[in-house]
């Protein structure tokens, strides 16, 4: 059974921008165009609080954003540390790739073995391929690429992995 979140963080709004109440907000999602493209966002994390965007674009390494009924500078401060969320019903993903928040917590095993590595804890972003971090049980950090020849299968509904690591990959020394 899926434990997936309807709910997702994808923006945290860092500052205000200029004087009629618009935001900064740092974005969580692969980039900042796919952001500016939500019309309706909100403010809390079961989806009882909509804000709509009036207007969103690129800036930087950031989105700027005007909210409805936003329309100061007091009234966005307020706003300042605030988590944006989305509604994963308003974004078809391609099959294949998944929202990170789906991805942490998935146990990880080996495909053939099926010998338990550990959970994902962290997601890394790093350029050309995402980067998964498995801590185990004894504490100790375990790292793979995602990429096709480690990333065997993802079960979302499963909660788990199957990987086959690369020769060396989690090499003691």
């Amino acid at each position: 059974m899926s434990k997936q979140k309807q709910f997702l963080e994808t923006a945290k709004i860092v500052a205000v921008h200029g004087i009629r109440g618009e935001v900064r907000c740092q974005y969580y999602c692969d980039c900042a165009e796919l952001l500016c493209e939500f019309d309706l966002l909100y403010l809390d994390k079961n989806g009882e609080k909509p804000i709509e965007v009036v207007r969103a674009y690129p800036h930087k390494n950031v989105v700027i954003m005007k909210l409805k009924d936003i329309d100061t500078v007091e009234q966005a401060q307020k706003l300042i540390g605030k988590m944006l969320y989305m509604d994963r019903s308003d974004l078809e993903l391609p099959e294949g790739t998944y929202y990170i928040q789906d991805i942490i917590g998935l146990t990880v095993k080996d495909y053939e073995t099926k010998e338990v590595y550990g959970k994902i804890s962290e997601v890394y972003q790093n350029g050309a391929t995402d980067v998964y971090s498995i801590k185990k049980d004894n504490g100790k950090e375990l790292m793979f690429p995602y990429i096709d020849e480690v990333v065997k299968k993802i079960d979302i509904d499963a909660g788990e992995m199957l990987i086959t690591p690369l020769e060396g990959l989690f090499d003691e020394d």
